[in-house]
């Protein structure tokens, strides 16, 4: 008896002790929130005025990318915080209703989970007054920094309007892009190469083509080449020099500049082997006038090799950044703290998604056109099971070949009682210009189920059609698969 009055009175004690430090900690965390949201106010408004004026300074450009990640880690923190004081109100209030139990009570408040709370507690506020001290001393030296962004001209070709919409506009890769545009420009020392070679490699989908593209939108390089030749086909290796010229079309001409530089570039799929390299560069050699420039752009690190400068590597976004894309593209200039639980819900639904650009883009669309939380709560439900399913069948996640791969869908079977199933067979990507029929059904429509007609056995789906240069329509080759134990993913 004296044993349980001892654990009673000292369970008693330890929770006003918690409870003393948990409001004191609490009052400094809000406090600390506060600080971030004004800083990120102040910092998001001068990281938008970069987007609108050509900054061609390296330094300047360096700058930027710094203060954008430092922005990103930031809004990241915050809507953690946000979440995280969420969830315990909602256990809070989910225990305050449930009937006393000693056993399960006890259970919760013990002393190990307790400590446990407190160094997580500490750990993040540690974090979190490191972000504010960062973010103070780049708002303390943003008056110079401000000064010298003043004196570039703004853009004037893309409304600046365009900038605040992140779906109409290259996202994370400015940095990139004048690395690039550095390279185009820079000539090339008297007695080198005959022109310069950059390869730009990444995964698939990573958005290689958008940045070669962007770059040849720039007036400085507009300016600078007379003629840009984009070569349309996937491989090299059957390519002759007499036919090469045949396979490539013209993206810019400045006849103001005939005759002087051009720049050839290749986008590949695979390898390129060195015959076909000699190859094209024989052709180069015959068509192309001293200070001509290649950009090459391959999923495989060998290109890297056929570089006459360093290669630009384009790899996934860090997951405080792609949270902040897909919060843009979810809640648009809305401020995501009115829906802190579809915050939370779609906090959990980026990481699942793996830094993919196109499920960024047709999971936002699903979710905007539904903001019940119970929906959002099935998504995420569906994208585990999604990721899950990949693992168990493949043995990875994300898939980095093509191979075909499980889809998940929320649409019901005929006679109710499971999820319909298909799996992807085959990834395509178009370009706007190609022929053929764009397929009628969206990924939108896949997941939601919302199709005029059931599909039936292999049919074609519109992944996405992007709304930025060079506008790729992603297509997929799916089939429609009625019984978990019909799964079979051959090639």
């Amino acid at each position: 008896m004296e044993a349980l009055i001892s654990a009673v009175v000292g369970d008693i004690v330890s929770r006003a002790i918690s409870i003393m430090f948990g409001k004191c900690r609490e009052q400094t965390t809000t406090e600390d929130l506060q600080r971030l949201h004004q800083l990120l106010m102040r910092i998001a408004v001068v990281v938008e005025e970069t987007e609108g004026r050509c900054v061609t300074n390296r330094g300047m450009i360096h700058q930027i990318s710094n203060m954008k990640e430092q922005m990103f880690r930031g809004y990241f923190l915050l809507d953690a915080f946000r979440c995280s004081g969420k969830k315990m109100e909602d256990k809070e209030v989910s225990f305050a209703k449930s009937k006393f139990n000693p056993a399960k009570r006890f259970r919760l408040l013990s002393s190990n989970s307790q400590i446990e709370s407190m160094i997580i507690g500490r750990d993040r506020s540690k974090e979190l007054k490191q972000v504010i001290l960062v973010l103070e001393n780049v708002v303390a030296d943003m008056k110079e920094f401000a000064i010298f962004l003043m004196s570039y001209p703004r853009i004037y070709r893309q409304p600046y309007g365009a900038y605040l919409f992140v779906d109409k506009c290259m996202f994370g890769r400015q940095m990139e892009r004048e690395l690039a545009i550095s390279f185009l420009l820079h000539a090339e020392p008297p007695g080198n190469e005959k022109f310069g070679v950059l390869p730009i490699v990444g995964p698939p989908l990573i958005g290689k083509s958008t940045l070669v593209e962007h770059v040849c939108y720039d007036d400085r390089v507009r300016n600078h080449f007379s003629l840009i030749l984009l070569y349309i086909e996937n491989d090299l290796k059957d390519e002759a020099v007499t036919t090469f010229r045949d396979n490539c079309v013209i993206k810019h001409q400045n006849v103001a500049l005939d005759g002087e530089r051009s720049l050839l570039i290749i986008e590949l799929l695979g390898d390129v082997d060195r015959v076909a390299w000699k190859r094209l560069l024989q052709f180069a050699e015959r068509c192309m006038t001293h200070g001509s420039k290649i950009i090459i752009t391959s999923r495989s690190e060998k290109t890297v090799s056929f570089g006459t400068t360093e290669a630009l590597r384009l790899n996934y976004l860090s997951t405080e950044a792609y949270w902040y894309f897909f919060r843009m593209l979810v809640f648009g200039s809305t401020d995501p703290e009115e829906h802190p639980k579809l915050t939370s819900i779609a906090m959990e639904i980026a990481c699942e998604m793996c830094g993919s650009f196109i499920f960024a883009y047709v999971v936002a669309t699903l979710l905007r056109a539904n903001l019940s939380a119970r929906f959002w709560c099935r998504v995420l439900r569906h994208l585990t099971e999604h990721r899950k399913k990949n693992l168990f069948l493949l043995g990875e996640y994300p898939l980095v070949d093509g191979r075909p791969r499980y889809v998940w869908s929320m649409a019901k079977t005929p006679q109710g009682s499971e999820d319909i199933k298909f799996f992807i067979c085959g990834d395509y990507q178009k370009r706007p210009d190609s022929h053929g029929e764009v397929p009628k059904i969206t990924g939108v429509d896949l997941l939601s189920g919302t199709w005029s007609a059931m599909p039936q056995g292999k049919f074609e789906v519109l992944s996405w059609k992007s709304r930025i240069p060079p506008y790729y329509i992603y297509t997929a080759n799916c089939q429609f698969v009625q019984q978990e134990s019909g799964l079979t993913l051959t090639a």
